[in-house]
């Protein structure tokens, strides 16, 4: 006898505001939090989740649930441009005609993404690899990807163009609601939290909630690597954007944070303050391991990591390593490392502690 789908995990919060945990094929993290917002001209999701059909049944099922449908979504905002939270976002306007709106960094890489020629992305990803000092049975798989003609296989390529730019700092066209764009850059160029302006249901003290996407979570430090602009290679300093913008979003004084993945929870200062003291940690680690000259893969290697780095996977390597070189990139913005010449390895980077 065929099993009766489970019931969309829907949550109300309160005001005018619910949840949908939409799944995330094959990832640790399990589910995005998919928002919705009542407003007078009809609802709007912040963010869509991953494009996979698991993951459109349970949004479109949570919308029945919740006493809509997919094609009366008014409009999308997207946080960021990360397949986990815009990957659905073509065909929710395919369904509803919906108006999507993202921060322009954000949309200048889908845009890049989408233009970009077969095989661009990894050809830079091999380049950036090598530079970093990634041994040559890392960089291989990706180059036989490359020569397969593989270099159009990139996730989120279904997500729509925005149609609408978030402009920072203002209150998003919403009837009926204040829900104002605050930029976070860090975790991508183009984050943005998006601040609720309105006293909250349950009468907790504070200013309002917080959407904040990837950029607060009660129980993960997200992501902070370096950002996907092969044009940029040396200007861009992510993690001091993140630490800026951790502390920019801390001073809201938000009664309660809706982020996108875990759970809801309240006093967003106290976590603000564990991620600036985790980063500040880390750096004085760095220091101390770049001591004696190290690549950035050498230091990823070396660096302390949810597992030993022997059991982390092919692709997570290549996401620590990117995260490895923006905190050595913040180091090096604070004057505390330098690059040195690598003995034997032309083009690869090394830095030291000075």
């Amino acid at each position: 006898m065929p099993q009766e789908p489970a019931e969309p995990q829907v949550s109300d919060h309160g005001g005018g505001v619910h949840s949908i945990k939409v799944p995330i094929p094959d990832n640790p993290l399990g589910h995005t939090l998919v928002h919705l917002v009542d407003t007078d001209r009809g609802p709007v999701l912040v963010d869509t989740g991953w494009d996979d059909p698991a993951s459109w049944d349970t949004l479109t099922a949570g919308l029945r649930a919740l006493g809509t449908d997919v094609s009366g979504i008014h409009g999308v905002v997207i946080t960021h441009h990360h397949p986990d939270h815009h990957g659905l976002s073509g065909q929710v306007r395919e369904a509803s005609g919906a108006w999507i709106a993202m921060h322009p960094a954000d949309t200048a890489v889908v845009r890049r993404t989408r233009e970009a020629e077969p095989g661009v992305w990894l050809d830079y990803l091999c380049a950036k690899l090598a530079a970093v000092g990634a041994p040559e049975e890392h960089v291989a798989p990706l180059r036989a990807a490359r020569a397969s003609g593989r270099g159009r296989a990139l996730p989120g390529l279904r997500a729509a163009l925005p149609d609408r730019e978030i402009e920072p700092g203002e209150l998003l066209p919403l009837a009926g609601r204040r829900l104002r764009a605050i930029w976070t850059p860090g975790h991508t160029p183009g984050h943005v939290c998006l601040h609720l302006e309105e006293e909250h249901p349950a009468q907790l003290p504070g200013n309002g909630r917080l959407f904040s996407g990837d950029h607060l979570l009660p129980g993960i430090t997200p992501h902070i690597g370096l950002y996907e602009d092969p044009d940029d290679a040396a200007g861009a300093d992510p993690l001091g954007d993140y630490l800026d913008s951790l502390e920019r979003v801390g001073r809201l004084g938000v009664a309660e944070v809706l982020p996108a993945h875990q759970h809801p929870f309240t006093e967003p200062g106290v976590r603000v303050a564990e991620l600036l003291a985790h980063h500040e940690d880390r750096l004085n680690g760095l220091l101390t391991l770049l001591s004696t000259p190290l690549t950035p893969w050498q230091l990823a290697e070396r660096m302390e990591w949810n597992r030993p780095w022997e059991q982390i996977p092919y692709g997570s390597r290549t996401i620590a390593v990117s995260e490895a070189e923006a905190h050595v990139r913040r180091l090096e913005k604070l004057g505390r490392v330098e690059r040195v010449d690598a003995a034997g390895g032309a083009g690869v980077v090394r830095y030291r502690s000075l």
